[in-house]
């Protein structure tokens, strides 16, 4: 049996102590969790985009300018752009430009209410944020105080194999001597195994607890991580007592994420409902627009050759007498205009100002109203399930830790006690005053009590340490 046994004790033995290449404290794994843990990665992403969201708004109030230009050719009939006339046959090129702005001048300051809508969501995302970082700092002291638990439940029952190791050899001893029968050997060898097998469960639930925190932290499962084990002094463990729920709650309102948001969610939908109704109303908008264009086929005059005079058909009376009208007859020079001259002609400003009266459009802005006001009430109610909640996470933290010390004070004296009797137990074995049944009972309770002193005392510090998480401190050892 104790060759079977004493294989697996070092191969689990070395289980847990083989990641001691690099020691994690508890700052340092928050720290870290901080940084690369995916939830908290994702919240950094949200608040973002509600970041951009707000300052695309903000910018939304600068007057909008657009510029656009053309060039193309036309063939067969058209209206020429410059002239406005047809032009049937030819084919000409042409080219405009244009540029143009607007500007909302009054709509019942919908900007201003979507603009204070985008801050609030902004800042209800910097709060979930906030909160995320809290959440995940608790779950990486949970998950490190439970890695305490287990290794510290690995060096007890480590004590245990050890002891029991030696008592088997004792009564081998005794068994061979006459002094006690064989029937206690067995019974010591089952005591044996039994304590084997608790210090596999130990180094079992140490490994899962670190997994876990290399889930929390985003930390690949091959990197060598162990855990610094901490002095913790636990002489103001009543300080918890000395500040009421109601206390705790007072300070938690203000800087718990989760109520942060609430309150900013609540606001921006306020600010929304208030933008929808200013959908309702007319709005006045200024706009300006500037535009010229080209084309090939327009001409201009640069000269004239009279090489002759031709009546024209009209009279005019002169006196008594009706007197022909002649006009000079000749030929024309032409050019194309200019590119630039073209351009000059033909600049054209407008500017107007705009009036949007809305009258019906499926009732789509009645609804948004309608929505909105359902999104304030449904925000109301969010705000008011968070403070709930958190008053009664806060009572019934409270109460877990009052709780948790008068645990704490029994199991120290129930563990005071084990030991004592253990120590008059051995000694009566030793000199076989006492029989291995109960002496093996009294072993089985000193080891139950050092576990549950073990399991009370880290209970305990993660009782004051929510206590502290939900006043806003920092969360260390």
């Amino acid at each position: 049996m104790r060759r079977l046994l004493l294989p697996v004790f070092i191969f689990f033995t070395a289980i847990a102590s083989a990641q001691q290449n690099e020691v994690w404290t508890l700052q340092r794994a928050i720290q870290y969790a901080i940084d690369h843990n995916l939830t908290i990665q994702q919240n950094v992403l949200n608040a973002r985009l509600a970041k951009l969201t707000m300052q695309q708004s903000q910018l939304s109030q600068i007057p909008n300018l657009n510029a656009s230009g053309s060039y193309g050719r036309s063939y067969g009939r058209s209206v020429d752009p410059t002239t406005n006339q047809f032009v049937s046959g030819a084919s000409y090129d042409f080219m405009g430009l244009n540029a143009n702005a607007d500007v909302l001048v009054f709509g019942w300051f919908q900007k201003r209410n979507n603009i204070a809508r985008n801050k609030y969501n902004y800042l209800a995302s910097e709060a979930d944020a906030d909160q995320a970082r809290n959440d995940i700092s608790l779950n990486v002291a949970t998950g490190y105080l439970r890695a305490l638990l287990a290794q510290e439940q690995i060096s007890v029952s480590q004590k245990q194999v050890e002891l029991s190791k030696a008592q088997m050899s004792q009564t081998l001893e005794f068994a061979k001597t006459g002094r006690v029968p064989e029937l206690n050997v067995a019974q010591m060898e089952s005591q044996l195994a039994n304590d084997s097998a608790n210090l596999i469960t130990a180094i079992t639930d140490y490994t899962s607890a670190i997994l876990d925190i290399k889930a929390l932290l985003n930390l690949d499962f091959t990197t060598p991580f162990s855990l610094e084990v901490p002095t913790v002094e636990l002489t103001d463990k009543s300080a918890v007592l000395t500040m009421s729920p109601e206390e705790i709650y007072a300070v938690s309102s203000k800087t718990y994420g989760t109520i942060r948001s609430s309150n900013y969610r609540l606001k921006a939908a306020q600010k929304g409902l208030g933008a929808s109704k200013g959908a309702l109303l007319p709005q006045l908008g200024l706009s300006g627009t500037l535009g010229t264009n080209w084309a090939s086929t327009l001409k201009e005059y640069t000269g004239f050759n009279v090489t002759g005079i031709k009546p024209t058909g009209a009279f005019i009376p002169v006196g008594d007498t009706m007197v022909n009208v002649y006009q000079y007859d000749g030929t024309y020079t032409t050019r194309n205009v200019p590119l630039g001259k073209q351009l000059n002609n033909n600049f054209r400003q407008t500017i107007s100002m705009n009036l949007t009266v809305p009258l019906f459009n499926g009732w789509q802005a009645q609804y948004n109203v309608k929505q909105a006001r359902i999104n304030m009430l449904t925000s109301e109610l969010n705000k008011d399930q968070a403070e709930l909640k958190l008053r009664q996470d806060i009572y019934k933290a409270y109460n877990d830790a009052k709780n948790s010390i008068q645990k704490y004070y029994a199991a120290e004296r129930a563990a005071e006690s084990a030991a004592r009797a253990l120590d008059f137990a051995q000694k009566r074995y030793d000199l076989g005053l006492t029989n291995t049944v109960d002496y093996l009972t009294t072993k089985n309770t000193s080891y139950t009590a050092s576990s549950n002193l073990a399991k009370a005392k880290y209970d305990l510090i993660f009782k004051l340490k929510v206590i502290d998480y939900y006043l806003g401190k920092e969360i260390k050892l």
